[in-house]
């Protein structure tokens, strides 16, 4: 499989089955390195099991893959350790202070232990936590607990940062707030592969893919998508598009 060097993942003819069931159907497409990248699909259409097979935990049936310049099959520990990952639910140990949690995970990323002071103060002061450090997880709001999380994920400093669904169960102004922040990171060079049921979150994205029934039914920059699926209805959006996408490949 070539890959090119400006391509953070690369992924041709992915397939993942339980069983007779197929999750992910032989999907084809590549991220550019700092590009921020939308995953779009409905439950069950396959974008977790995706990103569980790009993260390294899950074995693929058959098809390729290079994240972060590692092979998805014989490489998966190497991408463990170069990728950021923010999983659907919520990953943190609530009973542990914000503190306590991010030295756990700086502990799972075998950061040296000379590093972890600055590591510590960079991260609260990075995701404003740093008043509450002390604080349980379990009494965090919400929003609060995201970004601790997002945080934990970003203790390595990696180059790839996978978000699934970052902002599910968050007020709207936290979810603004999160996608500035991913913004900023974005524009520092890391990349970020993001999967979200808000069709206006996508329109950060620089390009989406849309999957549904583990097949790829859209690839292309937010506007793209919307003119070719829509043409000749300037009003349509995103969620016009979503709709349609998945209704005609259920039919």
């Amino acid at each position: 499989m070539t890959t090119s060097r400006s391509d953070a993942i690369h992924v041709k003819e992915l397939e993942k089955k339980f069983g007779d069931f197929v999750a992910v159907d032989k999907i084809s497409f590549s991220v550019k390195k700092g590009e921020i990248f939308g995953f779009l699909g409905s439950n069950g259409s396959g974008k977790s099991t995706t990103i569980r097979m790009l993260c390294g935990i899950l074995k693929p049936t058959s098809g390729h893959g290079e994240v972060a310049g590692y092979d998805i099959w014989t490489e998966p520990e190497n991408i463990k350790q170069s990728i950021g990952y923010m999983s659907q639910k919520f990953s943190l140990y609530e009973e542990l202070s914000s503190l306590e949690n991010i030295r756990f995970y700086l502990g799972v990323y075998n950061t040296p232990l000379d590093q972890w002071k600055e590591r510590i103060e960079w991260i609260l002061e990075l995701v404003r936590l740093s008043d509450v450090r002390d604080r349980l997880t379990h009494d965090l709001p919400p929003g609060w607990r995201q970004r601790l999380a997002l945080g934990c994920a970003l203790l390595h400093k990696p180059d790839i940062l996978f978000l699934d669904e970052p902002t599910s169960g968050v007020d709207p102004l936290t979810r603004r707030h999160f996608w500035d922040f991913i913004g900023t990171l974005a524009e520092g060079g890391v990349t970020v592969f993001v999967t979200t049921h808000y069709m206006d979150e996508a329109l950060n994205c620089e390009r989406i893919v849309m999957i549904n029934e583990g097949k790829i039914v859209a690839v292309g920059s937010p506007g793209e998508i919307i003119t070719q699926t829509m043409p000749g209805k300037p009003d349509a959006d995103l969620n016009d598009v979503f709709i349609q996408l998945m209704s005609r490949s259920n039919n």
